[in-house]
């Protein structure tokens, strides 16, 4: 691993995968195998700062995530309680830059960055193949009172988790097409393996996850070739019709939930989309009372209820066959864009805004057979953003996609010809 460490990045998102059992969500602090895996990597990358090697980092990368840790640190300093923001400092750092950081200096040619496509793919595959059979045996979490909702491994209480990890697989799986030859078997597996994960993606039930891909896949297909995003888009099309149909007909859930999707406002909200925009008004108002650096990281559970109106819920719904019922709090606004202005205030939303504003450009821009990838995986997470934020098992593969991407974005100068 010290001679390819992108095997120990591949690593980190196949143990994604592995279960770490119903934790308690108001803990501060989560370490799970795949956090363990991302802070090795970040050791060998400390390694090679001891050893005297040079980083590779650009100019430009150096400078956004530099950009990041000072907003984060004025945000704990200046916090309502330092002593409680020091663990978000330090997870912040870990998420958006070292780990990030890291990926971006493991990755050093395009067969890495293959290792790292497919470990996505593996990583779908395997959770979105448990996620099916969650939903045909209805062993998974609750959804309208019925046990089919799929979470793969990671159980009611991290329930958008298995949807990022098929998500991610899928647009890898496109990715990785699109850089074979046509017609080849290996070009045609992938395919295959991108159409199946549509299967439990659906049944995951996440109007955030189908919303996020399906901008994603659009972007990708865009970024590879114009006229061959207008004809997979057709073909998408007619795949969903059939799928949302065949599933509708065991119930209506995927078709009544698509439908809910043109239904989030004007008072027609479901109940889960009305405490969203709860939350998301007392982000602006906690902000309103700490504009410049926010009231800090970790601060948001503490001044919630006084900033929240009154019909915001005690908290969202959670059962499944291991846990039963349980109440889950709602810790965050559900929103990483609110979430930074809250508790970074405007220093930390333009210091954000620069870092994910200077990938996305400079992943559009760069021509390449990895364009596609790294922009689709991006666009995934910066669409996700908008109506989550980081938190849970699979926030580790947030910082890889991010790696991923100031790799394409913000190459180094051994990196341009890549």
């Amino acid at each position: 691993m010290l001679r390819r460490p992108s095997l120990l990045v591949a690593l980190t998102i196949l143990l994604v995968c592995v279960p770490t059992g119903e934790e308690n969500v108001t803990a501060a602090v989560h370490i799970t195998p795949a956090d363990l895996a991302s802070l090795a990597l970040v050791g060998l990358l400390g390694l090679d700062l001891l050893r005297g090697r040079p980083l590779h980092l650009s100019r430009p990368a150096c400078l956004v995530f530099s950009g990041v840790v000072c907003a984060a640190a004025a945000a704990t300093v200046t916090s309502i309680d330092p002593a409680a923001s020091l663990t978000g400092f330090i997870r912040l750092v870990q998420i958006f830059v070292l780990v990030p950081a890291a990926v971006l200096t493991a990755l050093r040619d395009r067969t890495d960055l293959r290792l790292v496509l497919g470990a996505f793919v593996l990583a779908a595959l395997i959770e979105g193949g448990l996620g099916v059979e969650q939903y045909l045996t209805g062993t998974g979490a609750s959804y309208t009172g019925e046990p089919i909702r799929a979470v793969g491994t990671f159980g009611a209480l991290d329930i958008m988790a298995m949807s990022g990890v098929v998500s991610f697989g899928l647009l890898a799986a496109l990715a990785l097409a699109l850089m074979e030859r046509a017609g080849c078997w290996p070009r045609r597996w992938l395919l295959a393996a991108a159409a199946f994960l549509v299967l439990p993606l659906a049944v995951s039930f996440s109007r955030g996850s189908w919303i996020a891909t399906a901008v994603a896949a659009g972007v990708l297909l865009l970024k590879a070739d114009a006229r061959l995003a207008l004809r997979w888009a057709g073909l998408g099309l007619a795949a969903a019709i059939v799928l949302v149909g065949g599933l509708g007909a065991g119930g209506g859930g995927v078709a009544e939930r698509l439908s809910s999707i043109a239904s989030v406002s004007g008072g027609n909200e479901d109940h889960s989309v009305s405490d969203r925009y709860d939350l998301w008004a007392t982000a602006r108002s906690i902000w309103a009372d700490h504009p410049a650096t926010g009231a800090g990281p970790k601060s948001f559970p503490q001044l919630r209820d006084s900033h929240a109106p009154l019909r915001l819920s005690s908290g969202s719904d959670a059962a499944d066959s291991t846990i039963g019922f349980e109440r889950e709090p709602l810790l965050s606004p559900h929103n990483m864009y609110f979430l930074v202005l809250c508790e970074q205030g405007l220093v930390g939303i333009v210091a954000y805004g620069g870092l994910f504003l200077a990938l996305l450009l400079g992943c559009l821009r760069r021509p390449g057979a990895a364009g596609p990838a790294a922009v689709g995986l991006l666009c995934w997470v910066l669409v996700d953003f908008l109506y989550a934020d980081i938190g849970g098992t699979t926030t580790v593969l947030t910082s890889v996609i991010l790696g991923v991407a100031a790799w394409w974005a913000l190459p180094a100068e051994r990196e341009q010809l890549a």
